[in-house]
Order: C-alpha cells, then structure tokens, then sequence
C-alpha cells in the first residue's frame, strides 16, 4: 500500500513538472541574459561613436598654478556628465562616454593627448583655452596603432600594470594642495611630481615607448551617492560620532536589565558627565584625515581608471627602466589616508607553484597582449564586466586627478622632450585696415 502511494504521488509530481519545467527559466536566466542583451546594446553604441585623439601643446613659460587644471576638470565634469535614461540604456545601449588623459613617450618625445568623442571636441578645446590661452590644441593620429599589434613577439616586449587605491574610495590620495605652495612668487621653489614622470619619460630612448593612461568618465549624482554615503560613515566613525540607536522593546529591556543588573539610564548619565566633545578629542592625524575625506567628497567625483605600458624592441627595451615610473605615483601616496599601487592581477608577472609554474611563460603571454588591447580600446582593468576599487576602477574627484595630469612650465619640468609653444600668440595690430 504505501509503494502505491508513493508511485501516485511521484507521478503526480511527475506531471507537473512535465507541463511546467519552463516556468522558472525566466527567473533563472533573467541576469545573465539581460547582461548579455545590455553588452550587445552597448557595443552597437560604441560602434557609432568616433573617437578623436588632441594634443596639447603647452606654453614655454606658463605660471599658472595647478589649480587653473582643476578648474578644466571641472568644466569638463559637467560638459561630460550625460547619463542616460532608461529607453536609451536599454534599447540603444547609451553609456556616459568619459575620456581619456594620456601622456607619452615616443623615443623620448614628450606627448600630451586626450581621447574623446569628436562632438565634444569644441567643448574640451573651449575648457582648455579658458585656463591655458597659449596653448596649441591640434589633431594627433592614434600613436597605439604605430606599433605591432601582436606584441610581445619575436621583436618587441613590453611591461606594464593598472593601478589600484591602497584604501577605500573616500580616503584622499596627496594632491597638489600638500606639495605645491602658490604663494611663492618664484616658480622654481614649487614641487611638482609630474616633472619625475617627464624626467623618466625624457630617458626613454628610440625605439622605447612608455604610456600613462587616466581613463576618467563623470559619475551622475544617483550614481555617486553610494560614494557619498561611504565618505560620511568614514568621517564619522573615526570622529567617533554616536550612531543613532534603535529604539529597544520594553520587554527586551526589562530582560537586559534582568541578566545585567544595569538600569538603562545609567549609561546616558554617565555620558552626560564627558565635558569634552568626541570631535575635540581626536588626535591630529586623524583630524587631517577627517579633513581630506570631508574634502574629497565635497568636489565633483570621477571613475578612474589608471595603467601604463613600457614597450620597445628587444634589441634596445631595458626591462629595468619601468621601475623609474613608479617613483611618480609614489609621490601621491599618504600612508594615514590613500595611495595608488599596481594591481597584482593585472601586473605583467606571473609566479606559480609547480606544476601550475609550467604554464606562467603562457599565462604571462597572454596577460600582456590582453592589457595592450584594453590600453589601446582605452577599457576598464576588467572590461566587459564592471569593476570596483580592488580591481582597478576607482573614484578620484577634480583636485586629485588635476594633481596627476597637468601641463607643468619649463621652468618646473625642464625635461628636453617635451614639445612647447615658443612663441606667444597675439591678435592684429589696431591699425590694421579692415575691411
């Protein structure tokens, strides 16, 4: 009898799930498809838009500060800022196009560019003249398309890594606030860490090629609120600011006040005794850091992204060279807040254990060519999915990225390569006749 109630109830079971095994596809596969649908959309946007590549030429002798640069970010913060809505995300695949700032080496040759859709070109020109009025801005051809496409290969090499924050979003990294002093009437007595990153770049010798890449796109206020939010909980835990306390149950404080013996009231006077205020008893670094992050979230927020290669032909490419350009990004790092670091995962080293280690020379083949292609397509460290602070895609506001990519004078970077206007541009004599 009970075998025969099992065989009923298994076919009943059986039944209905021969007439329904579709009903829950829909819920299962529902992510993945609507990732793939939104990557087939996206491409088909990035596909109609064209990409231009400026350079800048700087002024021979500029005294503007650095932050004349943080005004440009600025301006181009808002020029950019175009989220889409929910039928050009969906149905056309829209995404905020950001661009790209990237400073090069060719042979030695110093070269400042930025990448950008070619309807926003008037834009950018109009955000750099505002601040740089002697400034050259010319239509460059894209310098990656110059070299072999396969490297690494029998003739050429290449080392490179993306680059990560040592700490969370809202932790500021060194800006130009710390090392720079405008007051000072004689520009030599101004440090600037992008003169390092143009001294190395001035070594390079022909045949040598190294590329730094800020990949930047503005970040629309929904989105950038999850930022926000992270920033106040940081300044407030280290200004050790009493998070507000739910209200508990009666019963569950008569239950407390059972097992404890504490009466409820008992920790609220004691903590009207403290005369000193939590904000006043911070310890000075710690002020410093709750400064910075009140600071850092207070200005318009940037996704960062952030690499360099080091390539060449073998017979001249000397691998030891690439650790000059660390020194730069090493003059950002403040060790009670934020730094950047590479990414070991997209490093160009690869060590395994045995018998792993048998396939690093292919596994390090591979992780090269896949970075020279995210570099030249200008892609996040782990495009086609999205990233976060731990693999490379990070949030920078205007003044530090002004720090990391600005147009140094001469007189502060003297390196030889670097190409500069000489001559200073003017208008027509008044009494010229018009006509």
């Amino acid at each position: 009898m009970p075998e025969a109630s099992f065989s009923l109830i298994f076919g009943y079971v059986w039944q209905i799930v021969k007439a329904w095994w579709w009903l829950p596809m829909p819920f299962l596969f529902w992510k993945p498809a609507s990732h793939l649908w939104l990557f087939w959309q996206t491409e088909g946007f990035l596909k109609k838009q064209k990409m231009i590549l400026l350079e800048i030429k700087i002024p021979e002798e500029s005294l503007k500060p650095i932050r004349a640069m943080e005004d440009v970010m600025a301006g181009l913060w808002q020029a950019f800022w175009d989220p889409p809505n929910f039928w050009e995300k969906w149905w056309e695949g829209k995404i905020s196009l950001g661009f790209s700032l990237e400073t090069v080496s060719i042979g030695g040759d110093i070269h400042f560019y930025i990448r950008l859709p070619d309807y926003r070109r008037d834009i950018v020109e109009s955000s750099i003249y505002s601040q740089y009025p002697e400034a050259e801005i010319t239509l460059a051809e894209d310098y990656t398309r110059n070299v072999p496409q396969n490297i690494p290969s029998k003739d050429w090499d290449l080392w490179a890594a993306d680059y990560r924050p040592l700490k969370a979003n809202p932790y500021p990294i060194k800006t130009y606030v710390e090392f720079e002093r405008e007051t000072e009437k004689e520009e030599e007595k101004r440090v600037d860490p992008v003169a390092t990153l143009l001294e190395v770049m001035g070594k390079i010798k022909p045949g040598e090629q190294l590329w730094v890449q800020f990949q930047v796109s503005p970040i629309a206020e929904d989105a950038a609120q999850p930022f926000f939010d992270e920033g106040a909980a940081v300044r407030d835990k280290i200004a050790k600011r009493d998070e507000k306390k739910p209200i508990k149950p009666i019963v569950q404080e008569v239950a407390e006040v059972l097992v404890t013996g504490k009466i409820p009231g008992e920790e609220k006077s004691q903590e009207k005794l403290e005369l000193i205020a939590p904000e006043l008893r911070l310890t000075p670094g710690e002020k410093e850091i709750v400064t910075g992050v009140e600071k850092k979230i207070s200005k318009p927020p940037f996704k960062c992204a952030i690499r360099f290669i080091f390539l060449g032909r073998k017979e001249v490419w000397f691998k030891a060279n690439l650790r000059l350009i660390f020194a730069y990004f090493g003059s950002y790092i403040t060790h009670n807040m934020n730094g950047l670091v590479p990414l070991g995962k997209t490093i160009t080293k690869v060590v395994s254990r045995p018998p792993l280690s048998l396939l690093d020379p292919r596994r390090l083949y591979l992780r090269k060519r896949k970075i020279l292609r995210l570099y030249r397509e200008r892609f996040d460290p782990m495009f086609p999915r999205k990233g976060d602070r731990k693999t490379g895609t990070f949030i920078l506001n205007t003044e530090e990225l002004a720090s990391l990519y600005h147009f140094p004078s001469r007189a502060v970077a003297p390196a030889m390569g670097v190409p500069r206007v000489e001559a200073k541009k003017g208008g027509p004599p008044p009494e010229l006749p018009q006509e």
